[in-house]
């Protein structure tokens, strides 16, 4: 299975109640992905496994997201962040200032690999692996976009 991330929407009132009792947080956030998909209202995205992969760019690439850092831990087993709608709006902006192209002149899989970039794939097939980079990163900002758009913070579940 491996590590994943996915954001689904969170208004501040939802993100505030999660701040103070977890264990609510964590039967909302399950409840939220158990309907049926997609929820109009409540954008989500997961980069899932691209998440390595596109921190390295932005490492590289001097953009000032940080999936693992960003955000405020819900969960004490780090499983659970939540992201205030400020912070969305700011990474929401940056993003969209960031072209694709910025970020792909810092694709090196062979480098990647050899600082085990998750998930250390990126030899098998270079060009197939930017490829997906790509669309995680569109789908990535198509979703702080329209959560930045109606204001919302994200809830960020860490899946290992």
């Amino acid at each position: 299975m491996g590590v994943s991330i996915s954001f689904i929407s969170a208004t501040t009132r939802e993100l505030d109640r999660a701040e103070k009792d977890p264990s609510w947080a964590e039967q909302h956030v399950s409840d939220l992905y158990g309907v049926d998909h997609p929820l109009p209202d409540r954008p989500d995205c997961g980069p899932a496994k691209a998440f390595g992969g596109l921190q390295f760019l932005f490492d590289e690439a001097e953009v000032s997201l940080e999936f693992v850092m960003d955000g405020f831990q819900i969960q004490d087993d780090g499983t659970l962040f939540g992201w205030t709608a400020e912070q969305i709006d700011s990474v929401a902006r940056e993003l969209r200032a960031t072209p694709w192209a910025r970020l792909a002149a810092h694709y090196d899989p062979e480098r990647m690999a050899k600082e085990d970039v998750y998930p250390n794939m990126w030899t098998f097939d270079p060009d197939g692996q930017l490829d997906w980079l790509e669309s995680a990163y569109e789908e990535l900002v198509a979703f702080f976009s329209a959560a930045a758009e109606r204001g919302y913070g994200p809830f960020m579940n860490f899946s290992f």
